[in-house]
Protein backbone atom coordinates (compact mmCIF):
# COMPACT_ATOMS: atom_id res chain seq x y z
CA UNK A 1 0.00 0.00 0.00
CA UNK A 2 1.24 3.49 -0.84
CA UNK A 3 2.19 5.76 2.02
CA UNK A 4 1.35 9.47 1.95
CA UNK A 5 4.57 10.36 0.14
CA UNK A 6 3.62 8.12 -2.79
CA UNK A 7 0.20 9.61 -3.50
CA UNK A 8 -0.41 10.58 -7.10
CA UNK A 9 -1.06 14.26 -7.68
CA UNK A 10 1.20 15.31 -4.79
CA UNK A 11 4.44 17.10 -5.69
CA UNK A 12 6.16 15.18 -8.51
CA UNK A 13 4.77 11.73 -7.64
CA UNK A 14 2.70 11.47 -10.84
CA UNK A 15 5.65 12.63 -12.96
CA UNK A 16 7.80 9.92 -11.38
CA UNK A 17 5.04 7.30 -11.77
CA UNK A 18 4.85 8.17 -15.48
CA UNK A 19 8.56 7.48 -15.90
CA UNK A 20 9.60 11.15 -15.94
CA UNK A 21 10.31 12.68 -19.36
CA UNK A 22 11.32 9.42 -21.12
CA UNK A 23 8.13 7.70 -19.92
CA UNK A 24 5.92 10.62 -20.90
CA UNK A 25 7.61 10.80 -24.31
CA UNK A 26 6.88 7.10 -24.86
CA UNK A 27 3.25 7.61 -23.82
CA UNK A 28 2.83 10.54 -26.20
CA UNK A 29 4.48 8.67 -29.08
CA UNK A 30 2.11 5.73 -28.61
CA UNK A 31 -0.85 8.11 -28.26
CA UNK A 32 -0.14 9.75 -31.62
CA UNK A 33 0.59 6.37 -33.22
CA UNK A 34 -2.87 5.28 -32.08
CA UNK A 35 -4.36 8.47 -33.49
CA UNK A 36 -2.83 7.59 -36.87
CA UNK A 37 -4.04 3.99 -36.75
CA UNK A 38 -7.51 3.96 -35.14
CA UNK A 39 -10.45 4.60 -37.45
CA UNK A 40 -12.34 6.11 -34.49
CA UNK A 41 -9.79 8.92 -34.30
CA UNK A 42 -9.81 10.04 -37.95
CA UNK A 43 -11.70 13.27 -37.15
CA UNK A 44 -9.29 14.30 -34.39
CA UNK A 45 -6.26 13.25 -36.44
CA UNK A 46 -7.49 15.49 -39.25
CA UNK A 47 -7.46 18.43 -36.79
CA UNK A 48 -3.66 18.10 -36.62
CA UNK A 49 -1.01 18.89 -39.20
CA UNK A 50 0.44 16.04 -41.27
CA UNK A 51 3.72 16.30 -39.34
CA UNK A 52 3.01 15.57 -35.68
CA UNK A 53 6.47 16.58 -34.40
CA UNK A 54 5.27 19.87 -32.93
CA UNK A 55 2.16 18.27 -31.43
CA UNK A 56 4.26 15.51 -29.87
CA UNK A 57 6.64 18.02 -28.30
CA UNK A 58 3.87 20.25 -27.00
CA UNK A 59 1.89 17.38 -25.44
CA UNK A 60 5.02 15.87 -23.90
CA UNK A 61 6.07 19.21 -22.44
CA UNK A 62 2.56 19.95 -21.22
CA UNK A 63 2.19 16.56 -19.52
CA UNK A 64 5.58 16.98 -17.85
CA UNK A 65 4.39 20.05 -15.95
CA UNK A 66 0.81 18.85 -15.55
CA UNK A 67 2.05 15.71 -13.82
CA UNK A 68 4.21 17.70 -11.40
CA UNK A 69 7.52 17.61 -13.25
CA UNK A 70 9.46 20.36 -15.01
CA UNK A 71 7.21 23.05 -16.52
CA UNK A 72 8.68 22.53 -19.99
CA UNK A 73 5.66 23.81 -21.92
CA UNK A 74 5.73 27.16 -20.11
CA UNK A 75 9.51 27.39 -20.50
CA UNK A 76 9.36 26.84 -24.27
CA UNK A 77 5.94 28.14 -25.32
CA UNK A 78 4.58 30.27 -22.47
CA UNK A 79 1.40 29.68 -20.54
CA UNK A 80 -1.56 27.74 -21.87
CA UNK A 81 -5.23 27.40 -21.10
CA UNK A 82 -6.03 23.99 -22.59
CA UNK A 83 -9.76 24.53 -23.22
CA UNK A 84 -9.21 27.97 -24.78
CA UNK A 85 -6.35 26.68 -26.94
CA UNK A 86 -8.76 24.16 -28.48
CA UNK A 87 -11.85 26.39 -28.61
CA UNK A 88 -11.57 26.89 -32.39
CA UNK A 89 -11.98 23.15 -32.98
CA UNK A 90 -15.21 21.21 -33.25
CA UNK A 91 -14.97 18.72 -30.40
CA UNK A 92 -18.09 16.82 -29.47
CA UNK A 93 -18.55 13.66 -27.43
CA UNK A 94 -17.38 11.48 -30.34
CA UNK A 95 -14.11 13.41 -30.74
CA UNK A 96 -13.49 13.60 -27.02
CA UNK A 97 -14.06 9.87 -26.60
CA UNK A 98 -11.79 9.12 -29.59
CA UNK A 99 -9.01 11.18 -27.96
CA UNK A 100 -9.51 9.33 -24.69
CA UNK A 101 -9.51 5.96 -26.50
CA UNK A 102 -6.15 6.74 -28.11
CA UNK A 103 -4.78 7.80 -24.74
CA UNK A 104 -6.29 4.82 -22.88
CA UNK A 105 -4.68 2.36 -25.31
CA UNK A 106 -1.34 4.18 -24.97
CA UNK A 107 -1.60 4.20 -21.16
CA UNK A 108 -2.47 0.47 -21.19
CA UNK A 109 0.84 -0.24 -22.95
CA UNK A 110 2.99 1.63 -20.45
CA UNK A 111 4.79 -0.10 -17.58
CA UNK A 112 2.89 2.03 -15.05
CA UNK A 113 1.38 0.67 -11.87
CA UNK A 114 -2.27 -0.29 -12.41
CA UNK A 115 -3.45 2.28 -9.86
CA UNK A 116 -1.57 5.04 -11.69
CA UNK A 117 -3.13 4.05 -15.02
CA UNK A 118 -6.60 4.42 -13.50
CA UNK A 119 -5.66 7.70 -11.82
CA UNK A 120 -4.12 9.14 -14.99
CA UNK A 121 -7.12 8.36 -17.18
CA UNK A 122 -9.48 9.82 -14.59
CA UNK A 123 -7.40 13.01 -14.54
CA UNK A 124 -7.20 13.21 -18.36
CA UNK A 125 -11.00 13.10 -18.62
CA UNK A 126 -11.14 16.52 -16.96
CA UNK A 127 -9.37 18.56 -19.67
CA UNK A 128 -11.00 16.41 -22.37
CA UNK A 129 -14.43 17.36 -20.99
CA UNK A 130 -13.49 21.02 -20.63
CA UNK A 131 -12.30 21.15 -24.23
CA UNK A 132 -15.57 19.62 -25.39
CA UNK A 133 -17.56 22.13 -23.35
CA UNK A 134 -15.88 25.21 -24.88
CA UNK A 135 -15.32 23.96 -28.41
CA UNK A 136 -17.08 25.15 -31.50
CA UNK A 137 -19.26 22.04 -31.61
Amino acid sequence: MNDKNDEYGINDNSYIAAGKLPGITQLVNEFYQNMDEFSESKKIRDMHSADLSNSRTKLTYFLSGWLGGPKLYAEHFGGINIPQAHKHLTVGVEESEAWLLCMQKAVDNQPYESAFKVYLMKQLRVPAERIRMVSGS
